[in-house]
């Protein structure tokens, strides 16, 4: 039998190591092992009961049929009401692409753009898929690493000084994914005062955690701040995260006529039309009453405080409070080059959740996997009592190096 040889646009690529990590925890808890996992970017909480009535009603009046490629009239307008409302931009529906997920919807962005020798802009930390997207689409990533000093932030001068005249996109994450980071709107206003500057950069602005934000913090987004960008900037955002809506697939996005077009014609030559009855919920969950938002983050916001609390008390970690999402992104310096019990030497991050899965059976992300180490990601999408023994069991490992 001839072997298989896979493409090089395959081969220019690795497989997401969040799922990875998530999928060993899986593994060894259906081998019964006793497994805390806080490796999944997942809400815990259930998608609201109205959501999933209109799922439900969708079905049962038949509204099981294709819907146009890149997203039925309602949901567009929907969206199109959404981002009126909540960040002050207007997109006709024309301007409005829907996907099966935010990740197709970045995806069909950066393949409907970049050639052969353009650069993308992923500041680090980053989400993992980023540059993997971009390494796919033929693109080149651009790493430009942040640290813990400045909050995890891109500063005016890093970007000013990454940009070249090959860079394409910038991809901005706020609040980010692993970090937790959020921009305010003075941060915010002088990024984009660099990319006034520089007219033939793109900027896609990932804003799906625009809804899990804390102490009083004020969401906005780039082309919100400086509409000056409007027509090139791609605002994307999905149901998956504030509506607890992960496994329902919908992402979204405004843009520039011409780019929502572009990508259109991918779908129709890849995914045809997002699901039909995820498209019907997500009409009701951007339409519907948006109050349970403030209880959840009261949730989230309590498990970060805990989650601060426990990992600061921990001999050899660092972990900053961040200001939205569910994620803190803790440092574990302080445990490099330590030893195991079995005498294994933590020589980086990534043998240091690798260690503490085998020992405590805590998953947990490594910072590599995100551009900048030593640091690891927690989510705290999970129950109090699974964050409290998860705490409890990191601290116990970290004990145990010596």
């Amino acid at each position: 039998m001839r072997e298989f040889t896979s493409s090089l646009a395959v081969s220019r690529i690795k497989p997401s190591p969040t799922m990875a990590v998530t999928q060993k925890a899986a593994e060894l808890k259906a081998a019964g092992r006793d497994v805390i996992s806080l490796s999944a970017g997942e809400p815990d909480f259930d998608t609201p009961d109205f959501v999933k009535d209109a799922a439900v009603k969708a079905i049962r009046d038949g509204k099981t049929k294709y819907t146009a490629v890149d997203g039925m009239p309602e949901l567009k307008d929907a969206i199109a009401a959404k981002f009126n409302r909540d960040n002050n931009l207007t997109y006709d529906v024309s301007q409005i692409s829907v996907a099966p997920g935010g990740k197709a919807i970045i995806f069909n962005a950066l393949l409907a753009t970049i050639n052969p020798g353009d650069e993308v802009i992923v500041p680090a930390p980053f989400w993992v898929s980023y540059p993997d997207m971009t390494l796919l689409a033929g693109g080149t990533p651009i790493i430009v690493k942040t640290d813990a000093d400045s909050n995890f932030k891109l500063t005016p001068a890093a970007l000013e000084n990454a940009i070249t005249p090959r860079t394409k996109w910038f991809i901005f994450n706020s609040p980010s994914n692993p970090t937790g980071a959020a921009y305010t709107r003075g941060e915010i206003k002088a990024l984009t005062d660099v990319l006034l500057k520089h007219p033939h950069v793109w900027v896609m602005t990932d804003d799906i955690y625009e809804h899990i934000i804390y102490d009083d913090f004020k969401f906005t987004t780039p082309a919100q701040i400086e509409p000056g960008l409007l027509d090139r900037t791609l605002t994307v955002n999905g149901v998956s995260k504030a509506y607890a809506m992960t496994g329902w697939r919908i992402g979204f996005a405004g843009g520039p006529q011409g780019l929502i077009k572009a990508m259109a014609k991918i779908m129709s030559q890849s995914t045809s039309n997002p699901c039909s009855i995820s498209q019907w919920a997500s009409v009701a969950a951007l339409d519907g009453d948006q109050s349970f938002l403030a209880d959840r983050n009261a949730a989230f916001k309590s498990r970060r405080d805990m989650v601060v609390k426990m990992l600061n008390e921990v001999e050899g970690i660092n972990c900053a409070r961040p200001e939205g999402a569910f994620y803190v992104y803790p440092s574990c310096a302080g445990l490099i080059n330590k030893k195991t019990p079995s005498g294994a030497v933590i020589k980086n991050d990534e043998d240091f959740v690798l260690e503490l899965l085998k020992a405590e059976g805590v998953a947990a992300v490594f910072g590599a996997a995100f551009g900048l180490s030593p640091f690891f990601r927690v989510s705290y999408a999970a129950a109090e009592h699974d964050l409290r023994e998860a705490g409890a069991r990191i601290k116990r490992f970290a004990e145990s190096l010596a």
